[in-house]
């Protein structure tokens, strides 16, 4: 049995370029999901926040629109509930990742708002990336990559080949036009090799051990191919 490391962001809003907190937090299908393809292949989960605060899912995340319909929505809501670890996680800052064998990131846009400039969660990357242990990260929490920075400045994923939240799927959710930065901007910037699918279909980027999932659609698939890597 594996150990994995789920790091949750600890935001309840996001910021906007006008300055009002847009709620958010953690997207539910990306973190019930994977959460879900873990346990059923009989590996531990354990859930990491900044300070080891609560998380908070998005509500959006839990109508039916966004979940193919009621049923759908009724399976996250009550996938969601069963996912008890997500109400005792640990602090991020206090994680050793000597003491498991993946990491995984769900988004939402909570990830914007405090992992984007979290140095724990930086550091935690960057020796993931170096260890070779599997690395899964998926639509808005690429936005943590930009905390893995050197003090030389040089970002840690510079050159990978990866994906996240596009712009066009930011517009498409009507937040383009009202975001401080946008995801895939910041990661052409930092250097990374960004690739775009087909908006809200499935797409995951492997590079190395890093994996890395578009959208919430991408979650499944993305969790799939992390469990191949962990055997």
């Amino acid at each position: 049995m594996a150990k994995i490391l789920f790091v949750v962001t600890g935001a309840d809003h996001w910021t906007l370029a006008d300055g009002t907190a847009h709620p958010t937090g953690f997207w539910a299908e990306e973190a019930v999901a994977p959460y879900q393809v873990f346990t059923g292949a009989g590996h531990e989960v354990v859930v990491a926040t900044p300070g080891g605060v609560v998380p908070t899912v998005d509500r959006g995340s839990l109508a039916p629109d966004v979940n193919g319909g009621q049923e759908g929505a009724d399976k996250v809501a009550a996938g969601l509930e069963a996912f008890e670890e997500l109400r005792r996680p640990v602090a991020l800052e206090n994680v050793d990742l000597d003491a498991y064998d993946a990491v995984f990131y769900p988004g939402g846009h909570g990830p914007m708002e405090d992992l984007a400039v979290d140095p724990a969660s930086g550091r935690l990357l960057t020796e993931t990336l170096a260890s070779g242990k599997p690395l899964g990260v998926v639509c808005h929490a690429p936005a943590a990559l930009l905390a893995a920075t050197g003090a030389d400045g040089t970002n840690a994923f510079t050159g990978y080949r990866l994906t996240g939240f596009t712009n066009t799927e930011e517009a498409q959710a009507g937040f383009a036009d009202k975001a401080k930065w946008l995801l895939q901007d910041r990661l052409v910037a930092l250097g990374a090799d960004f690739q775009e699918g087909e908006p809200w279909a499935p797409f995951v980027i492997t590079d190395r051990n890093l994996v890395t999932g578009q959208n919430p659609a991408s979650a499944t698939p993305l969790a799939e191919e992390l469990l191949k890597r962990i055997g």
